[in-house]
């Protein structure tokens, strides 16, 4: 392949169509998680089963993506800052299809409080969900530009996400307790702040790997993160 005059040697070739791929990947994850969020906070059936119908082409990819991150170790035999990329490309994948997931286990339960009478006061997940896809965007966009700086800034936000869905988790608990006919709403609502909490989780992984993959430093555990 010939790009601007430089002709790209087959594992280089390997490494831009991962590069891509992932990009690929991300950026209908970013999608998934905005639409599930709207579909939330909107009432809006027509952003769920668009989430659910993107599952399909975010597993694909991570399917994909497996095969070139393999093929290339096998083939290549990559060193250093290529191995790290690689190997950051590996978990970085599982995070994001794991992203996918959670985003339509939200469209599910969206769509059944869709049928069901509102919960009075309910809990905003307006917050939360704004958090939780600037953390999203966040990690997506420093591995795009390989800025261990940005990946850093996302880690910062992990202990909010976790603050707010323990709130609503107490609300949702003191509802089923006044009133049992709100059970299982409340418990659609703590379904869906903990997805939330887990895609923060993920998203946290994805800054962590970048880290890894720009400076060589594992920062999966808080001593190692200053």
């Amino acid at each position: 392949m010939d790009i601007g005059g430089h002709i790209l040697r087959p594992f280089e070739e390997g490494l831009q169509a991962l590069n891509m791929a992932l990009q690929e990947m991300g950026a209908l994850v970013a999608q998934a998680v905005h639409r599930s969020v709207q579909s939330l906070v909107e009432k809006n059936e027509d952003y769920a089963h668009q989430v659910i119908r993107d599952e399909s082409r975010i597993d694909q990819l991570e399917i994909q993506i497996d095969d070139l991150a393999t093929s290339l170790i096998a083939r290549e035999q990559p060193m250093a800052g290529d191995m790290r990329f690689v190997v950051t490309a590996i978990k970085i994948n599982t995070d994001l299809e794991r992203m996918g997931d959670l985003s339509v286990n939200i469209v599910e339960r969206s769509l059944s409080l869709m049928r069901q009478p509102e919960v009075a006061g309910a809990f905003s997940f307006t917050e939360i969900a704004n958090v939780v896809e600037s953390m999203v965007l966040g990690s997506l966009e420093s591995f795009v530009m390989r800025d261990a700086q940005k990946a850093r800034a996302i880690l910062d936000s992990d202990d909010q996400v976790d603050r707010m869905r323990n709130a609503i988790g107490q609300q949702m608990i003191a509802l089923m307790q006044s009133d049992p006919s709100y059970i299982q709403r409340a418990l659609d609502h703590i379904f869906i702040a903990r997805s939330l909490e887990r895609i923060a989780d993920h998203a946290t992984n994805v800054a962590e790997d970048v880290i890894f993959m720009v400076q060589g430093i594992d920062v999966r555990h808080p001593a190692t993160r200053a």
